[in-house]
């Protein structure tokens, strides 16, 4: 069996590409996906595609509906999803992921540092596991598929 795992969450840092590499030399039977990481293209994409906004609001209600369709079908899909929250901005995208993923009853695994626990304790307790870095992400990984 090949796990799908999605990576959500923060995207201002290597987190993702860490992670990923990691598994690969572990040769776990997964495969990853994860939202668009651009960020200008994240945020454009509605007025894009769909024509300008003069309000601000619109042109992000534009964007995030059509972000949904990747990003609500790629956790549909997914065994596994991970989100991350980083330390430089709050990403209220991946507490909205970490919601959506429990509600469907998915396997969460959240990554975030030490200090963010009290503020993140609703989705702490909402996920199967809670990690500080890639590489304990990686260990879990190969716990749940890898048969020994």
């Amino acid at each position: 069996m090949i796990w799908k795992i999605y990576l959500s969450g923060e995207i201002h840092s290597e987190w993702r590409t860490e992670l990923i590499d990691l598994a690969a030399k572990e040769n776990l039977p997964v495969e990853f996906s994860a939202p668009v990481t651009d960020h200008s293209a994240s945020d454009d994409v509605g007025t894009d595609i769909l024509g300008e906004e003069s309000i601000d609001f619109w042109k992000d209600h534009k964007g995030a509906k059509i972000n949904a369709i990747r990003t609500r079908t790629l956790i549909e899909q997914a065994d596994i999803v991970v989100v991350k929250f980083g330390e430089k901005y709050r990403q209220w995208n991946a507490a909205f992921d970490a919601g959506y993923v429990s509600a469907l009853g998915k396997k969460l695994i959240v990554m975030h540092p030490e200090d963010f626990t009290h503020a993140l304790k609703e989705v702490d307790a909402a996920a199967l596991a809670v990690t500080r870095n890639p590489e304990q992400v990686v260990e879990i990984l190969r716990y749940v598929t890898v048969k020994e």
